[in-house]
């Protein structure tokens, strides 16, 4: 990526900090109770962990999550071969506005250049979209994946490893619905068709990590994230208790699990969605992979019926999960003047 381009600078409030805050508390919840009993008593334990943390912090880690290591390692490998190409090679498969998966390298975040390098795919194949965000447009469009061919076992890899995040996030959205007192399949018949990604990120080693950032503050637009980071780390997240940013250490074999926007508006605000960042590092490149668990295009968001009343109405109204994606890709591709559509817009 040369010398540290301007365009990377976040405004100075949105800086890191070199000395930072390694977060304490991060609830590590352990899934093996609904892997291995059906113990009642054991899976209520685990909801009650479950609704604390995303009450408390908007996310939390998970260990024996039921993942093959086996399926990770080998995608992380992929991840790193492809990366390790020259840009010639990796732009064989650059995304644009009209293929919207594959490799990427000028990606904004709140209009600023994040200093990383990703790879998309969808995990349903082809995955189904509106084709503009133009409310009034009822036309659909495929996203195709675009495969590289190096290294040659990376489409494998990447589809294996993605039918483990599918189950994972099925197991932990069934815990999340008991944690909010519904039925454990409440939210299953949303990811009929779903419009679910992953993302391989590369953080190359920055010259200069006061002044940029890997990705910037977000908030994920989807459901549920799992994230796998190596053992470099880099996220932080913003607590809630005093809105201070704090960094979260690896855990080996671990997942992270961010609660999305739409939790926040099914839940209508019982959960927030915890707001994100990735530092970079001078010296040492860094890796993750997140999987985005997003529902079906035709999905109109909004709180669910059996959690909003006379005394707690519902605070956003309806809106289309498509439309709100077909949106924000545009910032992808161009900076905008505005901020990018944001769950508040849709507020009562």
């Amino acid at each position: 990526m040369g010398e540290v381009d301007p365009a990377f600078f976040q405004d100075p409030e949105h800086r890191p900090r070199i000395v930072f805050t390694e977060a304490e508390g991060i609830p590590l919840i352990d899934l093996s109770p609904i892997l291995s009993s059906g113990n009642v008593s054991v899976v209520e334990g685990l909801v009650s962990e479950i609704r604390k943390a995303c009450k408390e912090w908007g996310f939390f880690q998970v260990i024996n999550h039921g993942v093959a290591l086996e399926k990770r390692q080998r995608i992380e490998a992929a991840a790193r071969k492809f990366f390790a190409q020259s840009l010639e090679d990796k732009r064989k498969v650059r995304r644009h506005e009209k293929e919207v998966l594959g490799y990427y390298e000028t990606e904004h975040t709140k209009n600023v250049r994040d200093w990383k390098e990703v790879f998309d795919f969808t995990i349903e194949e082809p995955t189904f979209i509106p084709a503009s965000h133009e409310p009034d447009d009822k036309e659909v469009t495929e996203w195709i994946n675009q495969w590289p061919e190096y290294p040659p076992e990376i489409r494998e890899a990447c589809q294996e490893y993605a039918q483990e995040m599918v189950k994972l996030a099925y197991k932990l959205m069934e815990l999340v619905a008991q944690s909010l007192g519904l039925p454990a399949d409440s939210f299953r018949g949303f990811f009929k068709d779903q419009t679910s990604f992953i993302r391989l990120n590369h953080y190359p080693p920055c010259p200069a990590p006061e002044l940029a950032l890997g990705v910037g503050r977000h908030k994920d637009g989807g459901a549920l994230t799992i994230l796998a980071q190596d053992d470099v780390g880099g996220l932080e997240v913003k607590r809630k208790i005093d809105g201070e940013w704090v960094r979260v250490k690896p855990t080996p074999n671990a997942y992270i699990i961010n609660v999305g926007d739409i939790i926040q508006v099914w839940s209508n605000d019982e959960y927030e969605s915890v707001e994100h960042r990735a530092i970079v590092n001078s010296e040492r490149e860094r890796f993750s992979i997140p999987f985005f668990f997003n529902p079906a295009h035709y999905t109109m968001v909004k709180p669910l019926e059996e959690l909003t009343n006379e005394q707690n109405p519902a605070k956003y109204r309806a809106y289309s999960w498509g439309k709100f994606i077909t949106n924000r890709k545009r910032s992808n591709f161009q900076k905008l003047n505005v901020e990018n559509i944001q769950i508040y817009h849709f507020r009562i």
